[in-house]
């Protein structure tokens, strides 16, 4: 387990994680380069975040991970002025990785 940012006043409990959608645009490409705006609805659709605390029972995520989870499926918290989603562990479908152990780039469920 890898501690918190030191500047969060936090501590998080269970398998309880602490993430942020800061720095993730929401725009996306399509297969033929068009941009696709965030604003634009679709179906369900899954969100990328980046883990910044995490509780002592999450077995399988670290802080600075990068994490795919469902927006519904969370609860927003507002610390020092900044919006932070708090979730569980199962609720997180993937976790990007730079490097899987074949070599290859990807990511792993």
């Amino acid at each position: 387990m890898t501690a918190p940012d030191p500047g969060l006043p936090i501590r998080m409990l269970h398998d309880r994680i602490l993430v942020t959608t800061e720095g993730e645009d929401g725009e996306r490409k399509s297969g033929g380069g068009i941009l696709i705006p965030a604003t634009v609805q679709m179906g369900r659709r899954l969100a990328w975040a980046r883990v910044v605390a995490v509780g002592s029972s999450v077995r399988a995520l670290k802080v600075d991970d990068r994490v795919l989870f469902d927006p519904d499926e969370r609860a927003e918290v507002e610390l020092q002025s900044k919006v932070y989603l708090l979730l569980r562990e199962r609720d997180v479908h993937a976790v990007a990785a730079e490097r899987i152990t074949d070599g290859h780039a990807g990511l792993y469920l």
